[in-house]
């Protein structure tokens, strides 16, 4: 018979949680022996429910907050809400995690409170989240997608998960590849001699530096978002940021949702996610381009703003708190609008397929002070 294997003890970050946890569940139960409605409260997570502080750099979730109180009509969402804070506990104590996708899949057990389909089951993890103040990964759960891709004068300090070895992951020696950042970044260290980050929005202009070693020439760091930026992705720039105190300097396309969803996520936050902004947005980080000035400087071949396009931008200069916060993004946005058109990364290879690492990016880097907020 094989022998069963041993529990790993929970780490003291999960053993936080686990209390928390713990704690709700018998706060829930005194309610119920008492004979009164169990509640839970949670934060509002919208863009009409958080303020901006420059001084702070990040969006800050506002007062409001809705309850949930288990009803006849909510005893359906009570208990999937209860039983997905349950398996968060399980996964914590185990140190096991689970996917998004797989956390959905897990509810098919649980009778008439499964999920139907994902959403739902995204929704009370976005909640649960929410409720205990802390981000899914510290409950056990995580994305699907990867977290970014690195390339450049960065070493990367980890650890083997079996034997504990210290590994040193240089940036450098992956030849035409890159360190794909993990899931969960709290744990590592750097080393880096660096002048700052260029975080690049698409994978394939990511890859033209890469290839020419673009991040020798400048002495950086080359961050791949591969469009909105996962929390990993926020989260390792910010450490890295914070630890060599170094520029953070956003190269994505001419267009709003280039500004008003990849770039504003990655610099103050989003509002569905403004109970935790502070950890997973990258205050220091200005917009190299593409802005709207440079598509006519530099020429640039273009495409008509959309209908959803021009929405977007509509939106933002009328309810977005950091838009309206800064003039000069007022003004670009508006100026965008105007002039009716977008441009992608991808448009500077009209004046040579490496016009972006001779000419572009050299000539925007001789003048940061003029980096849009």
């Amino acid at each position: 018979m094989a022998k069963k294997k041993a529990r790993k003890p929970a780490p003291a970050a999960s053993k936080e949680v686990l209390t928390a946890i713990k704690a709700s569940a018998e706060d829930i139960q005194k309610k119920i022996i008492a004979r009164k409605k169990p509640t839970m409260r949670f934060p509002v997570r919208s863009l009409t429910n958080v303020k901006y502080r420059p001084d702070r750099g990040f969006f800050e979730i506002a007062g409001r907050k809705k309850e949930r109180t288990l009803t006849v009509n909510t005893v359906k969402t009570f208990a999937q809400t209860l039983r997905m804070i349950a398996l968060s506990k399980e996964l914590l104590e185990n140190d096991d995690i689970a996917t998004k996708r797989e956390a959905y899949y897990v509810s098919k057990n649980w009778e008439e409170a499964r999920f139907n389909e994902q959403p739902e089951s995204d929704t009370v993890m976005d909640d649960v989240e929410a409720f205990f103040s802390v981000n899914r990964e510290q409950l056990g759960f995580i994305p699907e997608e990867k977290g970014g891709d690195v390339a450049g004068r960065l070493i990367v300090v980890d650890h083997d998960r079996d034997t504990g070895k210290v590994l040193r992951i240089d940036c450098t020696k992956f030849g035409s590849g890159a360190y794909s950042i993990p899931i969960s970044v709290e744990h590592l260290q750097f080393e880096t001699n660096a002048d700052f980050i260029l975080v690049i929005e698409t994978a394939g202009m990511f890859q033209r530096l890469v290839k020419h070693n673009y991040w020798k020439k400048a002495d950086c760091i080359l961050v791949s978002m591969g469009g909105v930026p996962t929390r990993a992705c926020r989260r390792f720039i910010r450490r890295l940021a914070d630890f060599k105190k170094i520029p953070v300097y956003v190269f994505v396309d001419g267009d709003p949702y280039g500004i008003t969803n990849i770039y504003r996520t990655l610099k103050v936050g989003s509002g569905n996610a403004a109970h935790l902004n502070e950890f997973f947005c990258v205050p220091q980080a200005r917009f190299l381009g593409i802005t709207p000035q440079d598509i006519i400087d530099y020429k640039l071949p273009t495409h008509p703003l959309k209908e959803v396009d021009v929405k977007r931008a509509r939106d933002a200069v009328k309810n977005d708190p950091f838009i309206r916060h800064h003039k000069e993004w007022v003004n670009g946005i508006e100026q965008l609008v105007k002039m009716g058109v977008r441009a992608e990364q991808q448009a500077l290879a009209k004046h040579g397929l490496n016009y972006v690492i001779d000419t572009y990016l050299p000539e925007k880097l001789s003048h940061p002070e003029r980096f849009l907020p």
